[in-house]
């Protein structure tokens, strides 16, 4: 089993990335070059300039890159996974949450050994590094929104563009026909004003709501009550939009723990919106009401 795995410090910008390479799939496959490939991965994530913004060091973004190369299909050639994880800190205490949990399966790039990694907003030159670079903004992105409504815009659009330059590549996941759950499908439903009441919930649910629960955990937990049940017209619209995927892939467990503590008829209201808009985790959601003893 090979596992590379590095803790980003110093020499990160706005993020405070780990990232990491396994090979275990791989049989006989020559190690050195997935540990080239994750120092390279390394400083391409730590040394670009990603945004306009000055970051202290408490600021950075949390976040995660875990590849696991399945398949080396020539010298040069890989096909995996790719999960990308960020989280955010909760004013006021010690928890941080989770923006995003994400698995990538359409993960297929060229990689040559020592090569640098350079990105190019105008074109796609390189698989690996545009699914990066767009895993990067989307990262930006989401935690943006969190502190200001739609604060995450640009970088979302700048992720849409990277989708764009790749519509040409022979590798899958950045095509709408490809399926319903790919990085196209990402940006188009972050971009898309039918779910603008996701976009608002990632400003209510964090920055009125968990930022304020230290302080005032009724009123704060009744914010992200509000943000949820106002999902429900455009589930109906599309239940299997991409976006729920992301938010309730990420939240499940959170959500379960704050409402296990609400009033009894918050709960109920909750449990039955949440079944609706989330049923794939409708035992989660029971767990609600067995928690409070109900």
């Amino acid at each position: 089993m090979a596992m590379l795995f590095i803790s980003v410090a110093g020499m990160s910008q706005e993020l405070n990335c780990q990232i990491s390479v396994s090979s275990s799939q791989v049989q006989g496959s020559n190690n050195e070059v997935y540990e080239t490939m994750r120092k390279a991965l390394y400083e391409f994530v730590n040394n670009t300039k990603w945004t306009e913004h000055v970051f202290r060091e408490e600021e950075r973004i949390d976040c995660t890159f875990r590849f696991n190369i399945q398949d080396r299909v020539s010298d040069d050639e890989f096909r995996g996974t790719l999960t990308v994880q960020s989280k955010r800190p909760v004013f006021n205490s010690s928890y941080s949450t989770t923006l995003l949990n994400h698995m990538d399966t359409d993960i297929h790039f060229r990689y040559v050994e020592f090569e640098n990694l350079e990105f190019n907003e105008q074109a796609h030159t390189s698989n690996l590094v545009s699914i990066i670079a767009f895993y990067v903004n989307i990262v930006l992105g989401l935690d943006y929104d969190t502190y200001s409504p739609e604060g995450g815009t640009l970088f979302f659009q700048k992720a849409e563009a990277i989708v764009s330059n790749a519509q040409n590549a022979p590798q899958t996941g950045w095509k709408a026909f490809e399926g319903t759950s790919n990085r196209y499908w990402l940006t188009e439903n972050l971009l898309n004003d039918k779910y603008s009441d996701m976009r608002s919930l990632f400003y209510r649910y964090h920055r009125l709501g968990l930022d304020r629960m230290s302080e005032v955990v009724d009123e704060g937990r009744a914010d992200i009550a509000e943000s949820i049940l106002e999902l429900r017209s455009p589930y109906r619209e599309n239940p299997t939009a991409m976006i729920w995927q992301i938010f309730f892939s990420a939240k499940v467990d959170e959500i379960s723990n704050i409402f296990s503590q609400a009033f009894p008829d918050e709960r109920s209201r909750i449990v039955t919106v949440l079944k609706e808009i989330s049923p794939s985790n409708a035992s989660k959601w029971d767990q609600i009401n067995k928690s409070s003893g109900l």
